[in-house]
């Protein structure tokens, strides 16, 4: 049963549904790990006696409480960014653009595609990148 939020995708065929299947499996991954940390980041605020995790009566322990609660909200950003990342691939795949490096136009390998379906960089540009600029997101 879907559920109401869920996004209409177009239906595809042969390769195509190949690499939507791969990336749908990817987005509900991350999906859970979103809601997951999500979760985490909310009971963050209710310690298991009902209070509230910023009445921690140590230092450390306030302080372990904070860092978890900073490392959800990191971890969900970081989530969310995913996500964006594949949505964007499949409006790629609905315009034929999936799969082409943004940077040289050529065809990403389907082993890295497997990988990481959401990429948008070949390995030789992905490289480039790192060592010119840095990290840059896939």
């Amino acid at each position: 049963m879907k559920k109401s939020n869920d996004k209409k995708f177009p239906t595809f065929t042969g390769k195509k549904k190949e690499y939507f299947d791969v990336l749908m499996e990817a987005r509900e991954m991350v999906v859970k790990q979103v809601k997951f940390h999500t979760d985490e980041a909310l009971n963050y605020q209710k310690d298991s006696a009902g209070e509230k995790a910023g009445m921690a009566t140590h230092m450390a322990d306030l302080g372990s409480d904070n860092s978890r609660h900073d490392l959800e909200l990191r971890l969900l950003t970081e989530e969310g960014n995913i996500v964006e990342l594949i949505e964007e691939a499949i409006q790629r795949l609905e315009s034929g653009e999936y799969g082409k490096c943004f940077d040289c136009s050529c065809e990403i390998p389907h082993e890295r595609l497997k990988i990481k379906p959401y990429a948008r960089f070949c390995t030789k540009c992905k490289s480039l990148r790192e060592k010119n600029e840095g990290f840059t997101p896939d």
